[in-house]
């Protein structure tokens, strides 16, 4: 049985211990409003190039352009997929970074030669230690997504799709459906469906109005698309970082709970074994002054019959 000292010295610790998880806790709901709060400010940017690709395709939907599949629809394309896996840099963040992985591996494992994009220190570990290859690893941390390195990551991966080196590009990121949910989701980037912006009949007028494009539909397309390839790389840099922050939430927040209960129990096991001490001491201390008062007694009857 444990003493009463190394009882204590254990709740020293657990306390010790939740102080860390609950810090990490406040700082990881700090970094989650602060990076919603820049997505929230770059959204309507991205709506609207997705609102005008919309219109070009409303006007003409026989344009044709690299980035999409022909008006036919979709196929299969030979050579090189790509796939742009965002993990984190560190773990403590409950199933986050297993999750994206385990759908990476899945993904890939279904085309013979993909060629593998990885953003944080996390996944580019876990690759390494797979001996996967990977084609490129951005260094720079996953912690503060921007629209910099998004614009960064989009400039490789475009430079490789126009040269045909990779001729589909897939994103593995976490998408944040909730504050109790996020799911590992898989996109094709590239090439793009024309259904994903073949406006409805009941869509604004703004978008439903043609236009007259300058110098030609085809080239504005090709100014338009890696813009909004970045905003969506950048998008799902932010749900990725944001989905992180909530699973570490979640992960300290059972930590501080888990610690609390720990911490209910040692105190309970705690005051047994010092009550146990005390009563100890209170039945030694009452054994010892009745043995004197027995040999006090017995004394004096030796002294009487004397």
């Amino acid at each position: 049985m444990a003493t009463t000292k190394e009882i204590k010295n254990r709740i020293n610790s657990v306390r010790d211990t939740k102080k860390i998880t609950n810090a990490m806790y406040l700082i990881a709901s700090t970094k989650l409003r602060k990076v919603k709060s820049e997505l929230d400010q770059t959204r309507p940017y991205f709506d609207a190039l997705q609102a005008e690709i919309k219109r070009i395709f409303r006007t003409s939907e026989n344009v044709d352009n690299r980035y999409f599949y022909p008006p036919t629809g979709e196929h299969e394309l030979p050579g090189s997929y790509g796939y742009l896996v965002i993990t984190a840099d560190k773990g403590l963040a409950g199933a986050y970074n297993q999750n994206v992985l385990k759908e990476a591996m899945r993904q890939m494992s279904t085309h013979e030669d993909p060629k593998l994009f990885v953003v944080g220190e996390y996944g580019r570990h876990f690759f390494t230690a797979h001996g996967v290859p990977i084609e490129q690893s951005f260094l720079y941390t996953a912690q503060n997504p921007s629209m910099h390195r998004a614009r960064q990551i989009a400039s490789l991966l475009l430079d490789l799709f126009d040269r045909g080196e990779i001729v589909k590009l897939f994103i593995v990121y976490t998408d944040m459906r909730s504050a109790m949910e996020s799911q590992a989701k898989v996109t094709r980037l590239l090439p793009f469906h024309r259904a994903q912006f073949m406006a409805p009949d009941n869509a604004e007028p703004e978008v439903r109005t043609p236009f007259e494009f300058l110098p030609s539909m085809e080239q504005v397309l090709d100014n338009i698309v890696p813009s909004y390839v970045t905003g969506f790389i950048y998008s799902a840099l932010i749900d990725s970082f944001c989905s992180e922050q909530n699973s570490r939430m979640n992960a300290m927040d059972a930590a501080n709970r888990n610690a609390q209960e720990l911490l209910d129990a040692l105190s309970v096991e705690y005051n047994h074994i010092r009550q146990s001490a005390i009563t100890q001491e209170i039945t030694e201390v009452s054994s010892g002054a009745k043995s004197m008062k027995q040999n006090a007694e017995k004394r004096k009857k030796g002294v009487g019959n004397a």
